[in-house]
């Protein structure tokens, strides 16, 4: 019998929104679902400190359907997870082709390549994201 395939997924996962569930959705069609967690150092070393702390999001994102495990990611380089987990698929939103992404693209690509694994990218999820549903908070706020 053929194990199954794994799929990681990189997430933030502060305020969750459809495209985080579309994004678990295509992934659970590859394998077993393994979300990398942004930790709460990881997230602001390139945002802001999240709204929840990582125990509470890890809370959220597991109990998600779809979602078989979550594992903490530290960095937003994937590599050390990459390596320590060696998932067949790695699945992440077209958003990361162009700006301050494309570079950990670049070698995450070339990390799965190791070993055969590959990058799955479903289109972005259009008009939602956490920056700007925090932003509407805030203009409704003042």
């Amino acid at each position: 019998m053929e194990k199954e395939k794994l799929v990681y997924v990189p997430m933030a996962v502060d305020i969750l929104h459809p495209g985080h569930i579309n994004i678990i959705k295509v992934s659970s069609q590859y394998g077993r679902v393994m979300v990398g967690l942004f930790t709460d150092e990881a997230i602001a070393s390139y945002k802001r400190v999240p709204y929840m702390p990582y125990e509470q999001r890890k809370i959220v994102i597991e109990n998600i359907k779809g979602v078989d495990e979550v594992v903490p990611q530290l960095t937003r380089d994937y590599e050390e997870n990459l390596r320590k987990y060696k998932p067949d698929y790695m699945v992440h939103g077209t958003d990361w082709r162009e700006g301050p992404l494309a570079d950990v693209r670049a070698k995450a690509i070339k990390i799965l390549a190791e070993w055969g694994g590959e990058i799955i990218e479903p289109e972005y999820t259009q008009g939602v994201s956490s920056t700007m549903i925090q932003k509407l908070i805030k203009e409704r706020d003042s």
